[in-house]
């Protein structure tokens, strides 16, 4: 039986990155977890690469057939934005698989496959290097999301409260605020003792 690795923190935490370098280097074979989410694309982009897009109305469907492990809403400047993961995007008979989700989202992973089965990282990384990263980040699109880019840290600041993170089994916390080489290294330690 495979094993679901799961990165949690707040957005610009480096997350994607670490998964992506993870993918990459193949040292773990892992599959990627691909999301669903309803929010438009941003600019680079691919369907089925960073995510599955989804209209709501296609999103309802999958949550009225009962293939949906987790979801969330986030209520946005520009309107709701959902972000969910569908039971049939994994296979833990054959794989085991990498992905980012937020502390709710690891509650649900949790309920659906065992704690057994999920090793969770939380990334933590200091706020002005984070809000440095978004800003960075969000200068690149075409139509830049500001409004969107503040209201989300002030979110993170309130979702990843020391309280929040205490609640849950979380199998290691790593600091991301320097080299992602010295990130992924004390990732890497992690995993060889859990896979």
């Amino acid at each position: 039986m495979g094993k679901i690795v799961l990165f949690m923190g707040p957005s610009s935490s480096g997350k994607d990155a670490i998964k992506r370098r993870l993918i990459k280097d193949n040292k773990f074979c892992f599959k990627e977890m691909i999301m669903s989410t309803t929010r438009p694309k941003r600019t680079g982009e691919v369907e089925g690469r960073e995510y599955y897009f989804k209209t709501v109305e296609e999103m309802l469907k999958l949550e009225e057939e009962g293939k949906i492990i987790e979801k969330r809403k986030y209520d946005t400047a520009y309107g709701p934005w959902y972000y969910f993961t569908t039971s049939s995007s994994i296979d833990l008979e054959h794989y085991n698989y990498i992905g980012s989700n937020t502390l709710e989202g690891l509650d649900e992973f949790v309920k659906f496959y065992g704690l057994d089965n999920i090793i969770s990282f939380l990334i933590k990384v200091d706020d002005g290097i984070r809000l440095e990263r978004a800003l960075n980040r969000e200068r690149k699109e075409k139509y830049p999301k500001y409004k969107e880019l503040c209201r989300r840290f002030l979110a993170d600041d309130i979702d990843f409260r020391e309280e929040n993170i205490n609640k849950r089994e979380i199998t290691s916390i790593i600091y991301n605020n320097g080299s992602i080489d010295n990130t992924i290294g004390e990732i890497e330690k992690v995993l060889k003792l859990k896979l």
